[in-house]
């Protein structure tokens, strides 16, 4: 007998679909027809076992038990599902043979592993485990993902990474958190300061942000523009570009803090005529954007509608397991395998049915077309997110449901049109030895950016086509003369930036390379993820607003107090993404088989104990009958549990 374990119900029930008939379904499990089992695990059946479990005294959060290292690690039987977990245990020691079916990626890995090592699966047994990968609950694609399997051995690295990962979670975020609560309650504040690997440097943008904010000291700067005339009549205008000369009374940006020297400049040009030194005019070309990974979803959806990581990563979930109508959603890639070039018919097909704003965009689609995204080499353990073949009454899906098919279809469409394209034109034109520039860009062919809906076009949607235009440009060539009418002089104010919103804030975790300074962090991190994963940032973010470390004022997240003077007591390594980047380029060394458990998590451990002395507790005085008391202690957020 096969048994096939999958990672949720919803996972379980799909496989079984599509094996032999009749079927029997059991309680936690379904008897297909041919004798096989297909059963399914429900997220994490084992977690990681808290620290009294190593010693009764850790139940008291005391300084002197710090830090917290298991000699050998013990994971727990989660008792919210333990039925589930017996059924399945039982089902593993009766099948001659196991299929592996978690979700595709190093999480979904890891919860099926341990699970099999738990139950002392016979060596020979586990060894000749297969793997099955599925991406798309649709039929057709269970159908082949169960005719393509592997060897589960080939996993093995990827299964130890995510156990790393664990295991440095727990220890930094059991020890990190106990010792900066117990300074806390010392100071009088009331309840839990968490500390996490990812959570944390998050926090600490947000805090820095806003620092930045009201420590900005507005600054007045100027511009000069001249309004320019051809001999035809034809008018433009063209922005002063100041010489190194002027650097004495430029800030580091470029922009000029003298009003004196602009007002010199403006009345210097007015009324003399100019000379082109240059006109040019390019014709440039922008392809579709790339189909949707999880991250850039959850932007493009806080862009236009307003909703947070968790209500995209819920609403995708469902239109994932419940209506079938989307591929895998918690996926980091952006790209797709060529074999997908098979189903462009049947899925635009589907998109025509379930969609009818999109209609149109289906119609004049050229399905001729090959986008970049269809990349076999790009592809690795998922691909990006797009539409499946199955049809569905819209009338099923709730508003937001729609407005998330909506935003995944369009942008799968958006592979089938052409390039936009555009004139990029520039004039230079010397003006009592100065030089000024006017820039324009004209649309010449749409393209893909025709099917970009007016709902979305502001909302600061980068594919807008329809945005104010620029000035128009007159035919000039070099040597050409035309006259300045006038200098014009605009006075402007230095901005501070701005909060972060949810798009925002989503944006900088996905790349967060941009916010640090040193060098060799900056490029590990641009190689990365980012902050987090696809599968957890939407949870992070959560925990940080359940925790009270942020808080929103309208559609702004801000930090709390509470948040501010917990990353003040930090060192600033925990509150920077310098360490996570570090993680996970060893992370990835240890699924690339470069790298070992042993070399990641010995030296994690070492800086563990200095981390410990570095937290300033004067820093929690400020805290002091702030928080919420609670009767328990909350376990701690080291591992992203996944929706069942």
């Amino acid at each position: 007998m096969i048994l096939y374990i999958a990672e949720k119900p919803s996972l379980g029930h799909a496989v079984a679909e599509v094996l032999p008939k009749p079927h029997q379904r059991k309680d936690g499990y379904i008897i297909v027809g041919n004798g096989d089992i297909v059963s399914w695990c429900i997220g994490h059946l084992l977690e990681q076992a808290e620290p009294d479990a190593y010693d009764p005294i850790y139940k008291q959060w005391k300084l002197e038990h710090l830090p917290i290292i298991p000699k050998k690690w013990k994971l727990v039987v989660s008792s919210k599902t333990k039925k589930q977990f017996l059924t399945l245990k039982k089902l593993i020691n009766k099948a001659d043979n196991l299929t592996h079916i978690g979700d595709p990626d190093r999480n979904g890995q890891l919860i099926i592993d341990e699970i099999i090592n738990y139950c002392n699966v016979p060596i020979e047994k586990r060894n000749a485990v297969k793997r099955c990968l599925i991406n798309d609950l649709n039929p057709n694609s269970i159908k082949k993902s169960l005719t393509s399997l592997r060897n589960n051995q080939e996993f093995i690295p990827l299964s130890t990474s995510a156990l790393a990962r664990a295991r440095a979670d727990w220890l930094y975020g059991i020890n990190m958190s106990r010792v900066c609560s117990i300074q806390g309650r010392k100071a009088g504040y009331q309840g839990v300061l968490s500390v996490g690997r990812v959570q944390t440097p998050l926090l600490g943008l947000v805090v820095r942000r806003d620092q930045d904010i009201e420590n900005f000291q507005p600054k007045p700067y100027f511009e000069v523009f001249a309004l320019l005339e051809t001999g035809k009549g034809e008018q433009f205008r063209a922005k002063w570009q100041p010489s190194e000369a002027c650097q004495p009374y430029q800030d580091e940006e470029g922009r000029v803090l003298s009003k004196k020297l602009a007002e010199t400049v403006v009345n210097r040009i007015t009324g003399q005529p100019g000379l082109i030194t240059a006109a040019t005019k390019k014709r440039k070309q922008q392809v579709a954007p790339l189909p949707y990974n999880l991250s850039s979803l959850q932007i493009d959806s806080a862009r236009h509608y307003g909703l947070n990581a968790q209500q995209v990563l819920s609403t995708c979930q469902d239109l994932y397991e419940k209506h079938k109508l989307i591929t895998y959603p918690r996926s980091d890639c952006r790209y797709l395998p060529k074999e997908h070039l098979n189903q462009i018919n049947t899925v635009t097909t589907a998109i025509n049915q379930v969609c009818e704003p999109l209609q149109k965009a289906v119609a004049e689609a050229d399905l001729s077309l090959k986008s970049k995204a269809w990349n076999d080499k790009k592809v690795e353990a998922h691909h990006a997110i797009i539409p499946t073949e199955r049809k569905l009454d819209p009338s099923r899906l709730s508003k937001t449901e729609l407005q998330i098919y909506e935003l995944i279809a369009r942008q799968y469409l958006a592979q089938f049109y052409p390039a936009w394209q555009y004139d990029d034109r520039r004039i230079e034109v010397e003006i009592s030895g100065g030089l000024f520039v006017a820039t324009a860009r004209q649309t010449v062919d749409l393209g893909w950016k025709k099917i970009f809906s007016k709902s979305n076009e502001n909302k600061g949607d980068d594919n807008n086509p329809n945005q104010e235009e620029q000035q128009k440009l007159p035919n000039l060539k070099k040597g050409d003369v035309v006259q300045c009418l006038k200098g014009e002089l605009a006075e402007r104010m230095t901005q501070p930036p701005k909060p972060f919103s949810d798009a925002t804030l989503l944006s900088a975790m996905t790349g967060i390379a941009r916010f640090v300074k040193d060098p060799e962090i900056k490029k590990i991190l641009r190689e990365t993820d980012g902050l987090g994963t696809e599968a957890t940032r939407a949870g992070i973010i959560e925990l940080l607003f359940k925790r009270q470390f942020l808080t929103r004022q309208g559609k702004q997240i801000r930090s709390t107090e509470t948040g501010r003077q917990l990353i003040q007591s930090l060192p600033e390594v925990a509150t920077t993404p310098d360490m996570t980047a570090q993680w996970e380029s060893q992370l990835t060394s240890i699924s690339n088989k470069e790298a070992s458990y042993k070399s990641f998590i010995e030296p994690m451990i070492n800086s563990l104990h200095y981390l410990l002395t570095q937290v300033d507790a004067s820093a929690f005085s400020q805290l002091k009958g702030k928080g919420q008391t609670v009767k328990k202690q909350p376990k701690r957020n080291y591992k992203k549990r996944k929706k069942a």
